[in-house]
């Protein structure tokens, strides 16, 4: 459930800033970074990063991005590795969003496996079952699974350890229903890259000078809204 920021709610935020970039490759983008003053550097082992989104029947989520929202939510199952087969560690994360601002709710969950026989009757059992908020889980059932999407992350954070940086590529983007899927409507986009600059609430000014060294540009990009818009018109 959405919240404003409130003074003693100020630690559990940090910021987001994400740059979509398509003028420059990877290998460009990694380079920039490598040789910032802030001195980035690898912190984890570059990994795929898989999420199931989950929204209304209305599709509110969807346009509360689109509409460019102050205060909007992503709903969806997280997991690493494999995208399809048993999902041995699967994490249900509800994302609130403050502006720039970004709190996370995260809950282990049990596993279950992705195929081509999915069902989101499955993926209810599995929430029912799982040490969840009940009201939660009376919320997660009245969603729709709508998006399937995949992409290679590597991480680096700068030598304070204030500052981190993401780099996403490889993103590919799958139709889901809650019955019948054989996942062959989906789209690829292996030519852009996301990059995003997080830090805690506390740390913006410094942020600003950090990113005065990137040819980027601040952009409203939701791999969410992407994923749909994508999978819809091809």
């Amino acid at each position: 459930m959405l919240r404003n920021i409130e003074t003693a709610d100020t630690e559990k935020y940090r910021y987001e800033r994400k740059f979509f970039i398509f003028k420059l490759t990877k290998y460009e983008i990694e380079s920039l970074i490598r040789f910032h003053p802030a001195m980035f550097s690898a912190i984890y082992y570059p990994r795929f990063i898989n999420n199931i989104y989950f929204d209304s029947i209305n599709m509110k989520n969807y346009f509360d991005a689109v509409d460019g929202l102050w205060n909007r939510m992503k709903i969806r199952i997280r997991w690493y590795g494999d995208l399809f087969g048993d999902i041995e560690k699967p994490v249900l994360e509800i994302k609130i969003k403050n502006g720039l601002l970004n709190m996370k709710n995260s809950f282990q969950l049990k596993p279950f496996s992705i195929s081509e026989f999915f069902d989101f009757d499955s993926i209810v059992d599995i929430i029912k079952i799982s040490d969840i908020p009940e009201n939660l889980k009376l919320e997660m059932i009245s969603l729709k699974p709508t998006l399937l999407n995949r992409y290679k992350r590597k991480y680096v954070q700068s030598s304070d350890g204030d500052y981190r940086i993401t780099v996403d590529t490889n993103m590919v983007y799958y139709d889901i229903n809650s019955h019948n899927n054989l996942f062959l409507n989906k789209a690829v986009d292996y030519s852009n890259t996301v990059v995003e600059l997080k830090y805690n609430y506390g740390k913006d000014d410094y942020a600003k000078h950090i990113v005065k060294y990137f040819p980027f540009r601040l952009t409203k990009s939701s791999k969410y809204v992407t994923g749909i818009e994508a999978i819809n018109w091809c």
